[in-house]
């Protein structure tokens, strides 16, 4: 769509589709956890577009810095997805636990809080396709 590789079109893409997932557990946050206050949902809205402009400024880096590996987009954008989620986790441990026990009940297959690291991961990995495909990928995107 977009002939010229552009930073702030990643970011913009990044962050646009990182604000519709937030949106989306925004409004649908209380369907899944009646008690979440309003701090925990635009915690939500804005962690999601958080990570969407993340996703979309990581696309200048097409290798590793240190290991000089290559770095391809579905690679990097479900690992800095997962990463991210896995430490909101960590911050947000109780929260997301209650949240994951009222849905699948205690005891569950599903009902580990860290299962929104592979959450992480498959938002990322979509943030990162859209980015790359509509604002190109590597250091020409950092020119423009």
């Amino acid at each position: 769509m977009f002939a010229n590789p552009s930073l702030v079109t990643r970011i913009a893409i990044g962050k646009g589709l990182g604000f519709l997932f937030g949106l989306a557990g925004f409004i649908s946050l209380p369907y899944f956890l009646p008690d979440a206050g309003w701090m925990i949902r635009w915690g939500i809205l804005l962690w999601y577009t958080t990570l969407g402009a993340i996703i979309g400024m990581a696309g200048v880096f097409t290798r590793h810095p240190v290991l000089k590996l290559p770095l391809p987009w579905w690679f990097r954008a479900p690992m800095l997805g997962a990463w991210m989620n896995f430490v909101l986790t960590f911050f947000a441990y109780d929260v997301m636990s209650a949240m994951m026990i009222e849905v699948f009940g205690a005891g569950g297959l599903l009902s580990s809080p860290f299962w929104f690291t592979a959450e992480g991961a498959l938002i990322g990995l979509i943030i990162g396709y859209a980015a790359t495909r509509f604002g190109g990928e590597g250091k020409e995107t950092a020119g423009r």
